[in-house]
């Protein structure tokens, strides 16, 4: 039953010295509040970085070639090391590969070529793809279709835009399907247009794409058989690692590179990334509640020294309470309750500022 007499003594008690009933409470509002905010920022970040990873496959690195730094079988050190189509299919036949994409681009990482339609242009990165690119760095289709194996083996004319690139080239908004677009002199036709699962400047950089088969991007832009660097995603049931090292030792002997030249293939792996993101979050999270406690700690211990004070100051009033027939448990239930409430109130107000 609810003694409204005792809570009513209670809220009398505690209006009777509002500053150190302010104080009191602002260790244990302050170490919630502390706490709710930081986990709160921490669960932000870590969701931001998941979403701007969310386009890549967890099992998944990238190889490319770059300079050899150690002198071997005869050839000086310094060569650059570029893959071909021969390169292309030997690593395809190594086992323990679940999806394989071989990729070009026209220009560099930051640069792109200039890409026509009627009398709307921009410059936008061209990359050479195979369908299997949608596996490992996938794209949400808002029209029309990926790339698919009959465009790779027909050499097909055809390209897949970002929305960046349709909203520059078409900017009153018509269907893309269809309509053709020209890059360095060459007519290709839309086939679909993508938005992007990322977040962030990756994502920018993406919807700034246009992809068209690899096939195609060898023979119209004049390559030949070079292949830009390949893309791969291991199956459920291999170690993504050891796949990894597998390509670069094969890229190696049929390269002439030294066998601990590190520098000559570079490679990202997106499930080691991965791994490093989580134990990362791990430690923040960790850190946070250890801060956030102490703190709360801290403002629990300034309410059981305020308590103390409390008590103290009312021992006139306690040994009136003995005299008159109140038990010991009574007396303390009261300076429990009065400290239960109190605590409570400066939770409850920190956990919603927070």
């Amino acid at each position: 039953m609810l003694d409204l007499d005792r809570w009513e003594e209670i809220l009398a008690t505690l209006r009777g010295n509002k500053v150190r009933t302010v104080l009191t409470a602002l260790g244990v509002f302050w170490g919630l509040f502390m706490l709710t905010l930081m986990l709160g920022f921490g669960s932000g970040l870590e969701e931001g970085v998941r979403q701007n990873m969310r386009g890549l496959a967890a099992n998944s690195f990238f190889i490319w070639g770059q300079r050899t730094s150690k002198p071997y079988a005869g050839l000086q050190a310094g060569r650059p090391i570029d893959f071909d189509n021969g390169d292309l299919e030997a690593v395809r036949r190594l086992p323990g590969i679940r999806y394989f994409a071989p990729r070009n681009q026209l220009g560099g990482w930051r640069s792109g070529a200039t890409v026509v339609h009627g009398t709307e242009a921009g410059s936008f990165s061209v990359m050479g793809d195979f369908p299997a690119i949608q596996y490992i760095s996938p794209v949400e289709m808002v029209a029309g279709r990926f790339l698919n194996q009959l465009d790779i083996d027909e050499r097909r004319k055809v390209a897949v835009i970002g929305r960046r690139v349709y909203e520059t080239l078409f900017p009153g908004g018509q269907s893309a399907i269809g309509e053709r677009i020209r890059i360095r002199g060459i007519d290709f036709s839309v086939v679909g247009v993508f938005d992007t699962l990322q977040q962030g400047g990756h994502a920018e950089r993406k919807l700034s794409t246009v992809f068209v088969p690899f096939t195609t991007f060898q023979r119209v832009f004049g390559i030949g058989e070079k292949v830009g660097w390949f893309s791969v995603a291991a199956r459920d049931d291999v170690d993504v690692e050891a796949l990894e090292e597998a390509v670069r030792d094969l890229l190696k002997q049929r390269h002439k590179v030294a066998p601990d030249d590190e520098d000559a293939i570079g490679s990202w792996n997106a499930g080691r990334e991965f791994g490093r993101i989580r134990g990362l979050f791990r430690g923040i999270r960790l850190f946070i509640w250890v801060v956030g406690l102490i703190t709360l700690l801290a403002g629990v211990i300034g309410v059981s020294n305020i308590m103390l004070i409390v008590v103290k100051e009312r021992t006139r009033e306690i040994g009136i309470r003995k005299a008159v027939g109140a038990t010991v448990a009574s007396i303390v239930g009261l300076v429990v309750q009065e400290s239960v409430v109190l605590t409570t109130l400066a939770g409850c107000l920190g956990l919603l500022a927070g």
